[in-house]
């Protein structure tokens, strides 16, 4: 029996890749297991290869594991493209397709030699029972409904369900096509066991993905208007507002171009509205000179950047975090501006409440770092009680206030009270230019000065939240692991897996990656001696980044990688248990005292 089991599976365009391991991760969620499922995409607009890789355990799972357990292939070269997104070795079982015409023993796999190979006639069954070849899929369902012992009748009720638009004997025959795949497991046993155990708690799980909970995380803050441009991989969140935000009052607005997307989110902003708009680095770029507008006009807004592979165009499929850098620092003038991070897709949810209620708190735009691997990737969670959200709104002006209205007054903790058009006595000018505290223009540097050090001032508190940060491991360990966004669940799984090797690692996941919190860094680093910090970019941001505001220990090294490149957890207790070697080599070098 398995507790924990990773399926990867390519195929071209049509094929049905994705839907067949959605089809997987939802039949095994409701028999209540956990599961993460990422999907990825060649980097054509429409056709190409795709593929999933989704891991399936008994227990609560922040990532999509090691190499493969299971490796299917429909055909060689798509398969192929993906290289270490879907990592085979020699305990994987590898299923294709008889109709490449390659023998078991001549599959193109370099360097590995897999545990089993089976070839299965998958598009000759579809095309014999469901009559097409578009039902390889299907037969794959089969395949793995009865190799895994789990899913047969939930993974049939979501066929008919799929199915049913389109008539009875499309149904029918995806049915058969089904039968057809688990009669030959049956028929064909694996020589290695890949029946999943029982799940610790057999209670039905949810099945999301980021980009969905983040939208719905909005309407609960209670968002009344977006506005943004549709750009891989964000779209969905303006795909789900804008279905379901009419139904509570607020409006979704797709602008011409990311510019105009921005700007009509500040313009709401200023009218009294929450707001928040959504896209990826090139819209980033875009939308930097708003940003500024509503950073120096201190209006509150949720900006999401579901980052990909870059520069420019990049690689809009494959998710990369390297605008860490760009979400810090893109602005002119001395300006702050949070930066939050989910570190899955059911972490977007807390997280975009928190984004909301902190661009209200402070006024100011907040941005939240995603990728393609959180946006897009599908995970099992437990229902969301929404009773328990917590809201916060922006500081509205007494009437004695509005008597004598100053908009940007200098308060004490820098945060002044905000009004809207039609409130009476509240009118102000917002602008791009410098203002004194009524909001008149001003070129006086004596002003200028202390206007920045209020926009700068505000922020003190929040870098003293130590909610925002995952901190494990003994206070007094001397190695350090530190990771950020889509990357920490491997980190946080890696962690766990040296504590019980014995080895003195603590733990330091930041969900708040600017401003940067300099006491949370140094209480944290005080008795690290090395470290390793890893990050899904090339440059090691978050390691610069640190080095810029922390007196960061010398023996702490990176584990960097570009986009497509995938870690593993076990890829990372390797890089932890060198450094460890390295420690205990120094320590045994230390002359003693005479």
């Amino acid at each position: 029996m398995n507790t924990d089991l990773v399926i990867g599976m390519a195929g071209s365009g049509g094929d049905g890749i994705v839907s067949a391991g959605e089809s997987l991760l939802t039949a095994a969620a409701l028999e209540g297991y956990h599961g993460v499922m990422a999907k990825s995409f060649g980097p054509q607009i429409r056709g190409g290869e795709s593929s999933f890789r989704l891991r399936i355990c008994t227990q609560k799972v922040l990532n999509t594991g090691g190499t493969l357990d299971i490796a299917v292939a429909l055909n060689w070269d798509d398969f192929l493209k993906f290289g270490g997104e879907l990592p085979v070795s020699g305990n994987t079982t590898v299923i294709y397709d008889a109709n490449t015409n390659v023998a078991p023993d001549k599959i193109p796999l370099v360097g590995v030699t897999p545990a089993e190979v089976l070839m299965v006639p998958i598009e000759q069954i579809a095309r014999e029972t469901g009559g097409s070849d578009r039902a390889k899929n299907t037969v794959v369902l089969g395949l793995m409904a009865g190799w895994l012992g789990i899913g047969k009748e939930k993974m049939l009720a979501g066929i008919r369900k799929r199915l049913a638009k389109k008539g009875a004997e499309t149904v029918d025959k995806a049915e058969k096509a089904f039968h057809a795949g688990l009669a030959y497991a049956l028929e064909h046993p694996l020589k290695r066991t890949r029946t999943m155990a029982e799940p610790e708690k057999p209670t039905a799980k949810f099945v999301v993905d980021g980009n969905d909970l983040c939208a719905a995380a909005a309407i609960v803050a209670g968002c009344d208007f977006f506005s943004g441009y549709p750009i891989t991989p964000s779209s969905e969140i303006m795909h789900f507002l804008g279905r379901e935000i009419w139904k509570y009052g607020g409006t979704m607005l797709q602008a011409e171009d990311e510019i105009a997307g921005i700007g009509a989110v500040v313009g709401a902003s200023f009218a009294g509205k929450k707001a928040m708009t959504a896209t990826s680095g090139p819209g980033m770029s875009l939308k930097t000179e708003m940003l500024g507008l509503a950073t120096i006009a201190e209006l509150p807004l949720v900006c999401v950047n579901v980052m990909r592979g870059g520069p420019s165009t990049g690689i809009p499929t494959k998710g990369e975090q390297s605008d860490l850098l760009q979400a810090a620092f893109s602005a002119h003038g001395d300006v702050i501006r949070p930066v939050l991070a989910a570190i899955s897709a059911e972490d977007m949810f807390p997280i975009t409440i928190e984004a909301f209620n902190m661009a209200e708190h402070y006024q100011t735009p907040v941005i939240v770092l995603s990728d393609q691997e959180v946006g897009q990737r599908k995970e099992t969670a437990e229902p969301i009680d929404v009773s328990t959200v917590k809201l916060v709104e922006r500081q509205r002006p007494s009437e004695k206030e509005l008597e004598r209205y100053a908009r940007f007054r200098l308060t004490e903790s820098g945060i002044s009270p905000i009004s809207h058009p039609g409130m009476k006595g509240g009118n102000y000018l917002a602008s791009g230019i410098e203002h004194n505290e009524a909001g008149a223009p001003t070129a006086n540097g004596e002003i200028h000065a202390k206007m920045n050090e209020k926009r700068l001032r505000k922020f003190n508190p929040l870098k003293r939240r130590r909610d925002l940060f995952i901190v494990e491991g003994s206070p007094d360990a001397p190695l350090a692991l530190i990771s950020w966004g889509s990357v920490a669940g491997m980190a946080i799984e890696a962690h766990r897996i040296l504590v019980s090797e014995g080895l003195k690692v603590k733990l330091l996941v930041p969900r708040l990656l600017f401003p940067v919190s300099e006491e949370v860094y140094q209480d944290f680093f005080l008795s690290i001696k090395r470290g390793l910090v890893v990050e899904q970019n090339h440059l090691s941001q978050l390691y610069r980044l640190l080095r810029m505001y922390v007196d960061v220990p010398r023996g702490i090294e990176t584990l960097a990688k570009s986009g497509s490149n995938p870690f593993t957890p076990m890829e990372i207790v390797d890089r932890m248990r060198q450094i460890s070697l390295a420690l205990q080599r120094e320590t045994q070098h230390v002359p003693s005292e005479v």
